[in-house]
């Protein structure tokens, strides 16, 4: 099992720079684990992309729907005082460290593709590429 945070989602379920390694995180690690807030940060993404003319409505619709199959059972929230802690002692956003506290509570690694988390949390996080190396 591994936490991932939601450009890694993304990238699975919606062509872009880095879906290739998003599909092998997948092979190699199909079990993730997200707090609740990937929802609306991947509906979000999802948004901007049917407003920008990147996707229709419906295959945005799709993507949601896969999505919420992958994560079924796999979301967590993570308690405020731990984000909060967390978003204080690095300066990462408190968003972002949903994603971290979730990883902690669990004793997995996050897989991200912000190199921000993975250079404020090195023992917690890690670029999806080097996961991809490493595995």
């Amino acid at each position: 099992m591994i936490a991932v945070d939601t450009n890694v989602i993304a990238y699975l379920l919606v062509p872009g720079e880095h879906s290739a390694v998003a599909e092998t995180i997948y092979e190699r690690d199909p079990e993730w684990v997200a707090p609740l807030l990937w929802r609306s940060e991947f509906r979000n993404v999802l948004a901007r992309g049917v407003r920008e003319g990147s996707a229709d409505l419906e295959d945005a619709l799709d993507a949601l729907r896969l999505a919420e199959q992958l994560l079924e059972d796999r979301e967590l929230q993570p308690s405020g005082e731990h984000v909060l802690r967390l978003a204080a002692a690095s300066r990462c956003s408190a968003y972002d460290c949903e994603f971290v506290a979730v990883a902690r509570d669990l004793g997995v690694r996050l897989v991200t593709f912000d190199r921000e988390i993975a250079r404020r949390f090195p023992d917690d996080a890690v670029d999806g590429k080097r996961f991809v190396r490493e595995v």
